[in-house]
């Protein structure tokens, strides 16, 4: 019963805490039986033409056509596709669908923080969000369902790893908030959304392969071509994925630190007590391209009495400093959330936590809140879903349709 009820849910054999084992699955297929173009290299599209019976010369030609409207114009539909011949629309409908996330809700803050629970085609939730600055917009984007790595102060490690998101499904989340802010035919310059960071749900390095895949999709000049350096995968410390991470994908690193010893690492980020600090700290030092100039980024969430005192600071400024690190510290005010065993640390101490890590010569910014009229805290939205009713959002929805 328990063997059956686990390939029904499609869940990922996890051995313990803090070292899942990804067990290599096809994606599940659509209950149409179409395939979905989303997420597949330019070679794997040109195949999956060819293995639907497309001859070699027009798959060729197809592909490219195909990628240009997927990646540049933001077509949803194959009749949008003027380049194809209309008698060939019918052929690719049948057979291919250009896929998007379903949205379960979208809210947005008086703060212009943009958040969307998006379902899978079988039923699992995850988030993205989008957070507006002056100068630049960036599209947090989940790598998995749930997380395994139960940190105690992440809203998301309160639940369990379902399963990997899909390469597709994780470039999905970029397309669905480029259809969002209306940012079809895609441009280089006066897009809204400029930066992404792999820092929404998940591990991104428990999910190496897809989250590598999605992002070379995203970064490739004739795609949507976001430069590498806008593009920051976050770790909570996975250091054996960690070089290979800076070898195959190359963008910026953040870091979720969060404490300065062990005991303190321990209970907060249950993953130091197979990767210590100092481990993670030298990985961060071997980590290719790190310079002044491509900082690495330590996300230090403030917790009030746990890990804010000025003794946490002066160490901090101490572990960069012994690893010769070109860091910049994102001190990040605690949002918290219900069920939650911590608080925020108080401004007074935010402030003077900074100043310590400012005067020790390292960059210690305070991150702005933002979303908190949203739950924007990476889980916060799949939750109050589950506890609404299916008539709950029916009713959201109607009166949505309404206004």
């Amino acid at each position: 019963m328990g063997a059956t009820m686990q390939t029904a849910a499609n869940l990922m054999p996890i051995p313990g805490h803090v070292d899942p084992v990804p067990v290599p699955r096809a994606p599940s297929l659509r209950a149409d039986g179409r395939i979905d173009l989303i997420g597949l290299t330019k070679d794997q599209l040109r195949q999956t033409l060819l293995d639907a019976g497309m001859e070699l010369k027009q798959a060729k030609l197809r592909g490219k056509q195909i990628w240009h409207w997927l990646y540049n114009r933001g077509a949803t539909e194959f009749s949008q596709m003027t380049d194809i011949a209309k008698a060939q629309h019918p052929w690719l409908t049948e057979r291919f669908v250009v896929g998007r996330p379903e949205v379960v809700e979208a809210q947005v803050s008086t703060d212009g923080t943009r958040k969307w629970l998006l379902r899978s085609p079988d039923g699992q939730d995850y988030e993205a969000v989008f957070i507006p600055d002056a100068d630049r917009g960036t599209l947090c984007v989940s790598s998995q369902v749930g997380c395994t790595l139960n940190c105690t102060f992440c809203h998301t490690g309160t639940m369990r790893l379902v399963r990997n998101l899909t390469a597709g499904e994780i470039v999905g989340q970029v397309m669905l908030a480029r259809d969002a802010l209306g940012e079809w035919p895609s441009q280089p310059e006066g897009r809204m959304l400029t930066n992404i960071v792999m820092m929404g749900m998940g591990e991104p390095l428990y999910n190496f392969d897809a989250v590598r895949d999605a992002l070379k999709l995203v970064m490739d000049g004739d795609g949507l071509a976001l430069s590498k350096r806008r593009i920051t995968l976050s770790t909570s410390g996975v250091v054996p994925m960690m070089a290979r991470a800076g070898a195959e994908i190359g963008v910026n690193l953040a870091v979720s630190l969060h404490a300065v010893t062990k005991e303190v690492r321990d209970e907060i980020v249950p993953l130091n007590r197979k990767y210590g600090i100092e481990e993670l700290l030298q990985a961060c030092a071997d980590y290719p391209g790190a310079n002044n100039a491509r900082r690495i980024t330590f996300e230090y969430v403030m917790l009030k009495d746990k890990n804010d005192s000025d003794a946490d600071a002066h160490e901090l400024v101490r572990l960069l400093r012994h690893y010769d690190l070109p860091a910049k510290v994102n001190l990040i005010p605690f949002n918290p959330w219900p069920g939650a065993n911590y608080e925020c640390s108080t401004p007074d101490r935010i402030r003077s936590f900074s100043d310590i890590v400012f005067e020790g010569g390292i960059s210690a910014p305070v991150r702005t809140p933002r979303g908190r009229d949203i739950d924007a805290a990476c889980g916060q939205l799949k939750t109050a879903a589950e506890k609404k009713s299916r008539a709950d959002r029916d009713r959201e929805a109607a009166a949505l349709t309404v206004a």
